[in-house]
């Protein structure tokens, strides 16, 4: 099969389109594919995962607008099947590969799964077909790793009878089908003519820009974005320690700053979390490092740091009220790495909650879009020393303080998000401790407070 005939068979709906991985990228663009017309086969090794899909249930944590009537549609209509079996690909014409790129401890790439997905698939991979890698990958890994991998493994050659492409996801949890349909991607190809099939098959489910490229430029802008955002993220961190280094306001710094044109300080936080920032800017640097990727590994370090920089902040705070930590219970508000989701992957409220436990602290967790954490506020709160606010949910700008002051031990708080309403916290009798705004100066929290 030749492009012109993949060209053909995409604008009529005819080609067949297989997706290896179905969990936060793979579903949503293999029910797209299928809403669009295609008659789509998802592979995935988790039989629990398959079956649920195959009966029209989304498998996916939190709440995805849109998606559980895409899929129960798609099944209806039979587009759309999920099996644990590659073989089952052998007929298709394209096949999109969105499995998990993770780093290990040291921060190097794992690349295991992707391997293994373009190895499987290699056995039963019809002559013609094109894949497209949507996992994020580390810049050079299309082009080095993946094509002469399928080449030995097919004995085909690349961009003859054999197509590859690079067409990086941009979704994020929450918004999976919006951002799939509302965002530009860009999609490179092994060829000019790889990279603009690539486009064609992508406008039947994109409505936003496509630009055609090559596989490392592709690679090369998915990272950058993210290591791009988390530089930003540190430079607002760093202006929050700074702030309560010398005493300021990091928040009326930062809305102050963002009044100049060109200027726009983004929010300092408790931490990043999630499948991508954290992650994204070591795959972009993994081939560069040692050399010249300086500032991107600092940002990293700032942003990891962030979590522990909290639970000092409540161990300050609680000092400042004659409390010991380790004699202290602590209400953490907020497990999920985004605010009003339900997904904890990589979030900080981990990493406080471990630290704080290591300390010898009891901590009790809320979180109303985790199912495990979903207790009230108010059971949370019963008897702590210290309320520590960690992700900004809705839920928690409305919480009445003089309720919940009746039922702490001890009357703290760390405000992490910036979302409480410091006045009336205090009014109602509590400590408020908040980051980029707990200063030192040889002062406790408790005796800044009252200044």
């Amino acid at each position: 099969m030749t492009l012109v005939e993949l060209r053909r068979k995409i604008d009529t709906r005819e080609a067949i389109v297989g997706v290896i991985g179905l969990g936060y990228v793979g579903l949503p663009v293999s029910c797209a594919f299928a809403e669009s017309g295609f008659s789509t086969i998802g592979v995935d090794l988790k039989a629990a995962r398959v079956a649920a899909i195959n009966d029209g249930v989304s498998p996916l944590e939190g709440d995805e607008p849109g998606l559980p009537a895409v899929l129960a549609e798609v099944r209806r209509t039979q587009r759309f099947r999920a099996t644990t079996d590659v073989n089952e690909l052998a007929d298709a014409d394209v096949v999109v590969i969105a499995v998990e790129t993770p780093i290990d401890a040291d921060h190097r790439p794992r690349l295991e799964a992707l391997v293994a997905a373009c190895s499987s698939v290699a056995t039963t991979l019809k002559r013609g077909a094109l894949v497209i890698i949507e996992s994020t990958v580390p810049p050079g890994t299309t082009d080095s790793l993946i094509a002469p991998l399928l080449e030995r493994a097919t004995g085909r050659r690349l961009s003859e009878d054999l197509h590859l492409g690079h067409c990086p996801e941009r979704v994020m949890p929450g918004k999976l089908l919006a951002n799939l349909r509302g965002m530009s991607r860009v999609c490179g190809g092994a060829s000019r003519e790889t990279a603009e099939t690539i486009v064609a098959l992508y406008r039947t489910i994109v409505n936003a820009d496509l630009d055609a490229t090559d596989c490392l430029t592709a690679e090369l802008v998915k990272t950058a974005e993210n290591a791009y955002r988390d530089v930003n993220i540190a430079f607002a961190n760093e202006l929050a320690l700074i702030c309560e280094a010398v005493g300021g306001n990091v928040w009326q710094v930062r809305e102050l700053v963002n009044k100049s044109p060109g200027r726009h300080v983004l929010l300092p936080g408790a931490g990043v979390g999630g499948h991508c920032i954290p992650k994204d800017p070591w795959l972009l640097i993994a081939n560069a490092r040692d050399s010249v990727a300086r500032l991107i590994v600092a940002a990293r370090q700032v942003n990891d740091s962030m979590p522990v920089h909290v639970v000092d902040l409540v161990c300050r705070i609680l000092e400042g009220a004659d409390r010991r930590i380790g004699e202290s219970r602590i209400a953490l508000l907020g497990y999920s790495y985004l605010e009003n989701s339900g997904l904890p992957l990589n979030s900080p409220s981990i990493i406080v909650a471990e630290r704080l436990r290591e300390l010898g602290a009891h901590v009790v967790i809320q979180d109303p879009h985790v199912p495990e954490h979903a207790r009230s506020v108010q059971d949370a709160a019963q008897g702590v020393d210290c309320v520590v606010l960690m992700v900004a949910h809705a839920q928690y700008r409305e919480l009445d303080w003089v309720t919940l002051r009746g039922l702490v031990r001890t009357a703290t708080m760390v405000d992490a998000r910036n979302i409480v309403d410091e006045a009336a916290a205090s009014a109602a009798g509590f400590t408020y401790g908040g980051l980029g705004k707990m200063a030192s100066r040889g002062l406790t929290p408790a005796a800044l407070h009252r200044r």
